[in-house]
């Protein structure tokens, strides 16, 4: 019977040994393949420092940013703040100053604002 997956190369035949004339030998192989690895090798580590170089400078640029904005919002949470506590003490000062011209009406509506808070905290 004509077996269809038998082939007629001289050097694949189960008795010669699967050398094949002509071939690299299986060192040699393994040496090209080392070879082949260490050029990736060198390749990819060559890739990852360039990589690491971009982060870090990636996250220099973000610190000094995020530094820049904070101080930004510092100096205008001081000014904000500055000219909020000058405004309250405006307003003391007109407080005080109306109390000392109309005692009588202020003295009357507190005694009133004074009543209702406690009609309201009975209920």
């Amino acid at each position: 019977m004509n077996n269809p997956y038998a082939t007629n190369s001289p050097g694949l035949e189960p008795e010669s040994d699967f050398s094949m004339p002509n071939t690299p030998s299986v060192a040699q192989a393994a040496n090209d393949l080392r070879a082949a690895a260490g050029e990736k090798i060198k390749d990819l580590s060559a890739q990852a420092a360039n990589l690491k170089e971009k982060a870090i400078e990636s996250a220099s640029h973000f610190r000094d940013m995020t530094t820049e904005k904070a101080t930004q919002f510092k100096e205008i949470a001081n000014e904000q703040w500055g000219d909020t506590r000058i405004k309250a003490i405006e307003l003391h000062q007109t407080a005080e100053d109306y109390i000392r011209e109309h005692p009588t009406k202020c003295v009357l509506g507190a005694l009133g604002v004074g009543f209702l808070i406690g009609l309201i905290v009975r209920r």
